[in-house]
């Protein structure tokens, strides 16, 4: 299949490129709305603009609006006010197809047409993502479009024949960089029409028309609860990431589903680093070409990657079993950012959050794994120990402070009350202690 770089999307022939519900997109009618908010964007001050949409085809316009008329798109990861307030320093104004209360300067998506000529995007052109970093506060990620494009034919040479014909449907964010590559990038530059609207339930799934095939973009979250009572439509590719996909569940989905599921592993730091096709217990991983992956010292790797801009390589936060073949297993994650519902979730953030707290001396915030699921638990020192009663009216207070700022998966399940936090010797947490607070139910 012919693999069309960002910067040529617009040089290929007419065609259906999104479609939600009975409507359909024309890349032609795509033209003309990216000449109007290029046209629209060029008299706004400021290069950074953010992406805050629930569309992914008035998404995707967006986006290109923006390099065409020599802007930075900036994809913040979410789309919460308070959080968008908060980054304003980063930021000149906010692009939406969603009312949102912020000061910040905005421009709510209308759909408004022009006529005229596109200018070329500049090859230096770049995007901006957030993602959490184990610091708490949100780290900068910035991608080329020549990153982009390399990691488009990257997959493309994986699995560009499976992919012929298939229309693209996701569960999950076009607001993440694995949405942006595999639900928007990928098949603009395979010329396959995307679904503009996501996919949140399996009786959505099932719903999707029976006489397509489809390339499924998900995550080990949605597969677990795959209802696999409903009947799925044919699929020619199922991709999943943002975590590994336990082999039971890849045992259920691919019997749903009729299709074995292929795996990436990546970040959004990286791009994609390798995949794995999960058709067997603990399959291997592989990575992708001009990825190699190096033990700096024991126990730490770093990923060096043709998608990095560096020849410096990344430190990877996951640990690596590798073997003489350079396939690798993964064994588990280093640092302060660890996974709920497939999501990263910073533990770092969220005892910052805490600690902003009226009355919060300090904060722990660790994963607490109950029936075969995760879910957040935090240990505030405070002064005094209160009452039961007292205790209950501090939850639902902490909780809607906390509400603006953290996802639903980062929202703290269970707490605990203490007056100081255990320490080590060394005045570093003791996290067995800490740990052990959770084991009486509550």
């Amino acid at each position: 299949m012919k693999v069309l770089s960002i910067r040529d999307w617009f040089t290929a022939p007419d065609r259906v490129v999104a479609w939600q519900g009975q409507q359909q997109h024309w890349l032609s009618e795509m033209r003309q709305q990216v000449q109007a908010l290029a046209d629209k964007l060029r008299s706004q001050p400021g290069p950074h603009w953010a992406l805050c949409f629930d569309n992914s085809y008035h998404f995707t316009a967006a986006l290109l609006a923006l390099w065409y008329a020599g802007k930075t798109p900036v994809i913040p990861g979410h789309c919460r006010a308070a959080q968008l307030e908060e980054m304003a320093e980063h930021l000149d104004g906010v692009i939406s197809d969603m009312p949102l209360a912020i000061s910040l300067p905005q421009i709510r998506w209308d759909g408004a047409l022009a006529l005229g000529e596109l200018p070329v995007i500049d090859e230096s052109a770049e995007l901006v993502l957030f993602t959490s970093g184990s610091t708490g506060t949100p780290r900068r990620v910035v991608k080329s479009l020549r990153a982009l494009d390399l990691e488009a034919q990257w997959l493309s040479a994986l699995w560009g024949q499976r992919l012929q014909q298939c229309h693209v449907i996701a569960s999950v964010s076009h607001q993440h960089l694995y949405g942006l590559t595999f639900r928007i990038v990928l098949p603009m530059a395979l010329s396959l029409p995307l679904a503009a609207q996501q996919i949140f339930y399996s009786e959505q799934l099932a719903d999707q028309r029976r006489d397509r095939r489809y390339l499924f973009i998900s995550s080990p979250a949605f597969l677990r609860r795959l209802d696999t009572s409903l009947t799925t439509p044919p699929c020619a590719l199922v991709v999943s990431a943002g975590g590994a996909l336990p082999w039971p569940d890849a045992q259920r989905a691919q019997a749903a589903l009729h299709c074995v599921v292929d795996e990436i592993y990546g970040s959004t730091e990286t791009g994609v680093i390798g995949w794995r096709h999960a058709d067997a217990e603990q399959a291997v991983w592989r990575c992708f070409p001009d990825v190699t992956l190096r033990e700096q010292e024991a126990g730490r790797w770093r990923v060096f990657s043709a998608l990095l801009e560096t020849e410096a390589g990344w430190p990877l936060d996951d640990r690596i079993i590798q073997q003489p073949t350079g396939e690798f297993q993964l064994a588990g994650r280093q640092d302060r950012v660890v996974k709920i519902e497939d999501k990263r979730v910073s533990l770092s953030e969220i005892e910052r959050r805490l600690l902003a707290l009226s009355g919060v001396e300090d904060a722990a915030a660790l994963a607490i794994q109950r029936h075969g699921r995760h879910a957040i638990g935090v240990v505030l020192a405070l002064p005094d120990i209160p009452d039961a009663a007292t205790l209950s009216q501090y939850k639902k207070q902490w909780k809607n402070a906390l509400q603006p700022w953290l996802e639903p998966v980062a929202m703290p399940r269970y707490w605990r009350v203490v007056t100081s936090i255990p320490v080590t010797a060394q005045s570093k947490r003791a996290w067995p202690q800490i740990e052990e607070l959770f084991d009486v139910a509550g």
